[in-house]
């Protein structure tokens, strides 16, 4: 059974960079796709950003990379057809993103550079047009899926027609809740870390270079590398303190000294666009104390013995004590992440390690002593301890017990079908030609009137 969610995944494949470092005599047209063509120097393009990702050589792929660019150019073109738009913000967003992932992937900005050719500015801007395109073609893509509801009937049917070697394994489930809570630090332990960024603001006040100070001592890693720029965003990224300085701020000025979740920040405004702005920062991570540490622990232990003794229910105390904003409202329980119903069933092999380490000696009811966690996340360390409410064995799917995780494949069968129906009709009124170089690919005979069936299949492979 296919995945959903590669379906979305395939776009983003091809939408990874095209490195435009190739030369004019390869820039030709490989494929028409209705009143667009694709040209050799694209799929080049994408075989370049494989290679980079430290991919192994392999020609042969880029018969995959021009299937993959016929069809973002259908899903692009019919988004044109409805007026599928995106805005500077979007693009912008997507391009920061993109760079930033090339930068780590590639060895940092001046080997990425010396590679393309060209500085990261310039490439972005030559960027713009073509993300702007893959943008669309995602968001078409996303309204089309978004329409594909399921019923509990067509549930039912599709699980009824499973042979009996299709229906899944399910391993072990369980239901767990959890209540956490997070170091505070005192004003005299917080004024240790707020002093380290008003020294280093002070040596940009003095006159040292900004972005050099960002380089060498914020402790927000990946702006760091780019002298603390963050690119062009609305102030709907940003946490309220950030955006409340950013939106503030006249272009050139400096911010005094400001908290937030994460620590002590001051930024810069670089440059004004609209409702975006870009900013560069120095960030100074508040990092608990022993101290602070302990008082969490004594804290949590005491909710602990509350929960144990029967003097406050778990889902009372997960709602009064927790500092887990996703758990703190749903009984202290843990939703799946990969659940697209909110389930609170998870496959153990799905738990975090030490999750999983501190529930598996306890039995359903009962609760596990506080332990030192780190969010895999936000890097936040805190103690937390778990409740253990239900334990499912291995098993042989089941509609009565695993409705959800049928339901699930069911939707993935039923968007794979709809999205085969949407390429045959669109390849219907489409003018598809692709090169005869590209002739022998296996990948590109789906283009073909009698293998239309096979699109949505290997979109979600």
């Amino acid at each position: 059974m296919k995945n959903l969610s590669k379906i979305i995944i395939l776009i983003l494949t091809v939408c990874s960079i095209q490195v435009s470092a190739q030369e004019k005599l390869i820039d030709r047209v490989v494929a028409t796709v209705g009143s667009g063509v694709i040209l050799q120097s694209e799929v080049e393009a994408q075989y370049a950003q494989y290679l980079l990702n430290r991919g192994e050589p392999a020609p042969d792929i880029k018969c995959r990379f021009l299937q993959q660019l016929i069809i973002t150019k259908l899903l692009a073109q019919q988004a044109a057809i409805d007026s599928v738009e995106v805005t500077e913000s979007e693009v912008d967003d997507d391009l920061n993103s993109r760079m930033r992932g090339m930068i780590a992937q590639g060895g940092g900005q001046e080997r990425v550079e010396a590679f393309l050719k060209r500085s990261i500015l310039q490439y972005k801007e030559e960027m713009r047009p073509v993300v702007a395109e893959q943008l669309k073609a995602q968001k078409f893509q996303r309204s089309l899926i978004q329409k594909i509801t399921i019923t509990p009937l067509e549930v039912k049917k599709y699980f009824e027609s499973l042979a009996e070697n299709e229906v899944p394994n399910i391993s072990t489930q369980v239901e767990i809740g959890e209540i956490t809570i997070e170091p505070e630090l005192t004003k005299d332990e917080k004024n240790v870390f707020k002093e380290r960024a008003e020294k280093y603001r002070q040596q940009v006040l003095d006159g040292t270079d900004f972005g050099t100070v960002a380089r060498f001592y914020s402790e927000d890693k990946e702006s760091a590398k780019r002298g603390g720029e963050l690119g062009f965003a609305p102030r709907t990224n940003y946490v309220k303190e950030f955006s409340a300085m950013a939106f503030k701020l006249k272009e050139g000025e400096i911010s005094p000294v400001f908290e937030t979740e994460y620590g002590f920040h001051f930024l810069q405004v670089l440059q004004r666009r609209g409702e975006d702005v870009n900013v560069r920062h120095v960030l100074i991570l508040t990092q608990p104390t022993q101290a602070s540490l302990d008082r969490a622990k004594t804290k949590l232990d005491s909710v602990l013995n509350l929960v144990k003794t029967g003097k406050m229910s778990f889902s009372a105390a997960a709602s009064r004590y927790s500092d887990n904003k996703e758990t703190k409202f749903t009984g202290g329980m843990v939703i799946d992440p990969r659940s697209e119903n909110r389930s609170t069933i998870i496959a153990v092999e799905n738990l975090e390690k030490e999750v999983f380490v501190a529930i598996d000696p306890i039995q359903p009811g009962e609760y596990t002593e506080s332990y030192q966690y780190q969010d895999p996340r936000t890097g936040k360390i805190g103690y937390k301890f778990n409740y253990l409410k239900t334990r499912i064995p291995p098993h042989r799917a089941s509609l009565e017990q695993d409705f959800a995780t049928i339901q699930f494949y069911a939707q993935e069968d039923k968007t794979r079908r709809k999205m085969s129906e949407w390429f045959e009709k669109k390849t219907k009124t489409t003018f598809v030609q692709i090169n005869e170089d590209f002739g022998s690919c296996d990948e590109l005979k789906i283009f073909s009137k009698s293998n239309l069936e096979d699109v949505a299949v290997t979109a979600a492979q």
